[in-house]
């Protein structure tokens, strides 16, 4: 009787961790897809005859396009199901990369750039989808924490990956191989029999699930609270290295030695938050109280010129409370989303780091150009007291979950 019990648990353990395998691969390759074009501007400067200005106006068309996609592609993962869309996105952005690499011209950038931005589009939606109704409820928040975890990775080793491919194949061939790596992905899901999510499941009636408001006041908080929280973080990833330089006088190499412990506890701080996210439902609570947390640690960087080793301690503790949130955030976006609408509920609120990601470059990029490299942290930590007071509100009156 035992064994006759056991294994169907068993087989639903591993269909489970087949799942978050394959959608945590997925999200890999979203964010390596995101750096690919980055790293490859020196060659591709020298062979379109352009210039920076112009290479980055790639990448403000990504964010732009993701951004404006992000909600209706929840829509279409809802109603057409998430696997489905989530193999078009993949097929997508690897098939925008080889086209570049097959036919090089500035045209054909700015191309592949809106394709990789509407690919881009597709993952948060149909990965969380998937996840919210295919992990086990006890193991929600470590499921989520691997998954971003996955995507952490994926920024991590892209510079690594394309520097080798570029070496072994050049610049078209980094191309191609970056794309390919998208095709083999997709093709690797079908072969593990990721499940289906969304598409209008029926009630057991045979009636249609009734159709229930999905940007609800929670939903449009959240969006907020994504915004913020890229904000506070998107100053110190992108120009802390050149504010710790002329600002604090510190040294290139220990500059990036404490972004590296910034962004690598962050990673770590992820997966810690998965075991947390688990043992706790006040995910609002959890939210502020790190923050609380960081935006003190960050307005000592801002205030105090530490020595190397205390100023890469501090960035790894700041990095590390940045990431504890992650897997809590995305539980409430989870407990938010009305019934059978978690693809809508994830693309709109994802929407905010978009808007966050095409808001902060200029930020603090007019903060560096007036001269005043001590506000990125300060300006970090305005907007993690707001992410503090704003937390708690996601608290109120929670939706009911998606259990479907």
């Amino acid at each position: 009787m035992v064994d006759v019990l056991a294994a169907p648990q068993q087989g639903k353990a591993d269909s489970a961790l087949r799942t978050l395998t394959g959608i945590s691969i997925a999200h890999w390759v979203s964010h390596f897809h995101l750096l690919v074009l980055p790293m490859l501007f020196p060659f591709l400067k020298e062979k379109l005859g352009v210039g920076y200005v112009e290479l980055g106006f790639s990448l403000t068309a990504l964010a732009v396009v993701s951004g404006l996609t992000q909600a209706p592609t929840g829509y279409l993962v809802d109603h057409f199901g998430a696997r489905k869309i989530l193999l078009i996105g993949l097929t997508l952005g690897g098939c925008a990369l080889i086209l570049l690499g097959l036919h090089l011209s500035y045209a054909a950038l700015i191309a592949c750039a809106v394709l990789l931005g509407l690919a881009n589009s597709v993952y948060h939606p149909a990965d969380y989808a998937i996840l919210a109704e295919h992990m086990d409820e006890a193991r929600m928040g470590r499921a989520f924490s691997v998954h971003t975890f996955a995507g952490y990775l994926g920024g991590a080793v892209t510079p690594a990956i394309v520097a080798a491919l570029v070496t072994l194949w050049g610049g078209v061939g980094a191309l191609v191989a970056s794309g390919a790596i998208a095709i083999v992905v997709a093709v690797l899901l079908i072969a593990m029999g990721i499940p289906e999510a969304g598409a209008h499941k029926k009630k057991p009636g045979g009636e249609s699930t009734p159709k229930q408001a999905v940007i609800t006041p929670a939903l449009i908080t959240l969006t907020a609270l994504f915004m913020l929280l890229s904000l506070s973080v998107a100053g110190i990833n992108n120009f802390g290295v050149v504010a710790l330089m002329s600002g604090y006088g510190t040294s290139y190499s220990i500059a990036n030695v404490a972004l590296t412990a910034f962004l690598a506890a962050s990673a770590a701080g992820v997966l810690a938050g998965g075991f947390l996210a688990d043992h706790t439902e006040r995910h609002g609570y959890v939210a502020a109280a790190c923050f609380a947390a960081n935006a003190a640690i960050v307005l000592l960087i801002a205030l105090v010129t530490l020595p190397g080793w205390a100023l890469t301690a501090t960035m790894a503790i700041a990095g590390f409370l940045s990431g504890v949130i992650a897997p809590s955030r995305d539980m409430l976006v989870r407990n938010a989303a009305p019934a059978g609408a978690a693809g809508r509920a994830f693309g709109i609120v994802s929407t905010g780091f978009n808007l966050g990601g095409i808001v902060s470059p200029l930020l603090f990029g007019w903060i560096m150009d007036q001269s005043a490299p001590h506000w990125v942290f300060g300006a970090s930590v305005i907007f993690m007291v707001a992410t503090v007071v704003l937390s708690p509100f996601t608290e109120r009156k929670p939706a009911k979950a998606v259990r479907e």
